[in-house]
């Protein structure tokens, strides 16, 4: 089955997209399908060029080989139509580049006014940085120095996370872009907000009369957001123990979800009146006071060794590149309030981690239940309804409700209805980045997080950070394969609640109606 996707058609006016870092393994995995997956389905128009750059040396055969391959491996579509194959690759072109030489620089300016002649583009450039955050800023410098801001079209910058280490870090880096960049022209990506069931909410909310009364404090008893990941940090070990879960999910992607459940309605459905309402639930977080504040309202844990099914699991400390006595988070929990009209008093409980035993992104709506001393609550032990988003790696929203059992005298049962948007569209539904590199190309800074955005989040996380520095003795340790410390569950269970099982690992007696089955 074939996916009818709304996005639009590229600008047939052309552009050049820059790709630093296109021997990395992100340009591998994403960057190169996503642009294949845009052209076969007629949303490149032919008026484009793309130049991968990196420092070590290949030739355009080499790249487009690595392409290639890079199609075959990770697309949801093959390159199997060799004539189209040709002429997608013909768009593809290599050069070696020091980015610490400006001359480099000057001489790639001179390869884009080629390659404008030669594809028809009025001067359109799109850079895309896979690199990191400490280059954002000499790279800018030297694209500016370079000439290659010079061209007579819009110029456009793709910045993937960290955005900075921390507040301070990230206002440094911001200042640097600003430098050479205007806001408007930064596009700063998290590749969760390209994901179809994330910019589903606001369809769901905004468009069933059903759900936008009751997405309120006198209806919702709870909200929980659910990051888990069942591999440990592989080869990422250097990286992830500078940085930990809170900065490497908790300050992104956590955080943009949760703003995006709690948003009000804008005014408009446009890019910055959406950022507006998001920045609107940022300023309303309750920061936490202090070290108790934080230790009362957030676990933090590291896995040890442990096992998945039969096979054996190291701890972190026995990663490679992994400091043998670290301190560095792998899972964090906690509880979040939003200190507004809409908001008060409902706990957003989130949690992520690595090496939990099921691969899952998931948002649950927990709404208030029904009283319990009168008609059915007085005899039946009655479930809450839920309104359940799943995210990754299945897409599709269930709610659980209650329902007479057939047969029963007035017995009552959970019955769980479905809808399997993956069960639809199988694997021709669209990735995150093809969706945002399109609306990169578009000018439409929607699903991109603003300035202010990641200020906030960064205020708000920092505060963490700050009190784990001066109390260590708070980490906990989980087997890897669990579902984390079990401080966790207690978090939830002071205020009566716990967390729901994920992935549609559901009780026993739950009947399931599905559009799957």
């Amino acid at each position: 089955m074939t996916y009818n996707t709304s996005i639009e058609s590229v600008s047939p006016e052309g552009v050049i997209y820059y790709l630093f870092g296109a021997t990395g393994d992100l340009a591998r995995r994403k960057l190169f399908p996503a642009l294949f997956s845009l052209y076969k389905e007629g949303k490149l128009s032919e008026n484009f060029a793309v130049v991968g750059l990196a420092r070590r040396p290949r030739t355009n055969e080499q790249f487009r080989s690595d392409l290639y391959d890079s199609i075959n491996e990770f697309c949801r579509y093959k390159a199997d139509d060799l004539n189209m194959w040709n002429r997608f690759a013909e768009h593809f072109v290599y050069m070696s580049l020091d980015i610490n030489d400006v001359e480099g620089f000057k001489a790639l300016d001179a390869l884009s006014s080629e390659l404008d002649e030669q594809f028809a583009i009025p001067g359109n450039r799109l850079f895309y940085l896979a690199l990191a955050p400490s280059l954002f800023g000499p790279v800018s410098f030297n694209m500016r120095d370079g000439g290659m801001l010079q061209s007579k079209g819009w110029h456009r910058l793709v910045i993937e996370k960290p955005f900075g280490y921390d507040l301070p870090s990230a206002q440094e880096l911001n200042k640097q872009l600003n430098q050479v960049f205007k806001e408007e022209e930064i596009f700063r990506i998290d590749h969760y907000l390209g994901k179809e069931m994330v910019q589903n909410i606001q369809v769901l909310r905004f468009s069933n009369s059903f759900f936008e009364p009751l997405w309120n404090n006198k209806h919702i008893a709870s909200v929980q957001i659910t990051l888990s990941e069942t591999v440990g940090v592989e080869d990422r070990g250097g990286y992830y123990d500078k940085s930990g879960a809170l900065r490497d999910m908790g300050q992104n992607h956590m955080i943009q979800m949760l703003s995006m459940i709690a948003m009000e309605p804008p005014s408009r459905l446009v890019g910055e009146d959406i950022r507006d309402e998001k920045v609107k639930v940022l300023r309303s977080l309750r920061n936490y006071t202090s070290s108790d504040d934080v230790r009362n309202n957030v676990i933090r844990g590291q896995y040890s060794a442990g096992k998945f099914g039969d096979k054996a699991l190291l701890g972190y400390r026995e990663e490679d590149s992994v400091d043998d006595s670290s301190t560095t988070e792998t899972y964090f929990s906690a509880k979040v309030m939003i200190d507004n009209f809409r908001w008060a008093g409902v706990p957003f409980y989130i949690r992520t981690g690595k090496r939990l035993p099921v691969k899952t992104t998931e948002v649950v709506i927990e709404f208030k239940p029904v009283a319990n001393n009168i008609l059915f609550g007085t005899k039946h032990d009655l479930a809450p309804n839920l309104l359940v988003i799943r995210v990754n790696p299945m897409e599709g929203i269930y709610i659980k409700l209650n329902a007479k059992k057939p047969g029963s005298d007035n017995e009552v049962q959970p019955v769980n209805m479905e809808f399997c948007q993956s069960c639809l569209v199988g694997i021709n539904t669209p990735e995150a980045y093809e969706r945002l590199i399109n609306d990169a190309a578009h000018g439409d800074s929607t699903y991109f997080t603003r300035w202010d955005e990641v200020s906030h989040a960064w205020a708000f996380v920092d505060k963490i950070a700050q009190a784990w520095r001066e109390e260590s003795s708070d980490l906990q340790f989980y087997p890897a394969g669990s579902w984390g410390p079990t401080a966790a569950d207690e978090l939830l269970a002071k205020d009566g609640f716990h967390w729901w099982p994920v992935n549609g690992q559901e009780e026993d007696n739950v009947i399931w109606i599905t559009n799957s089955r």
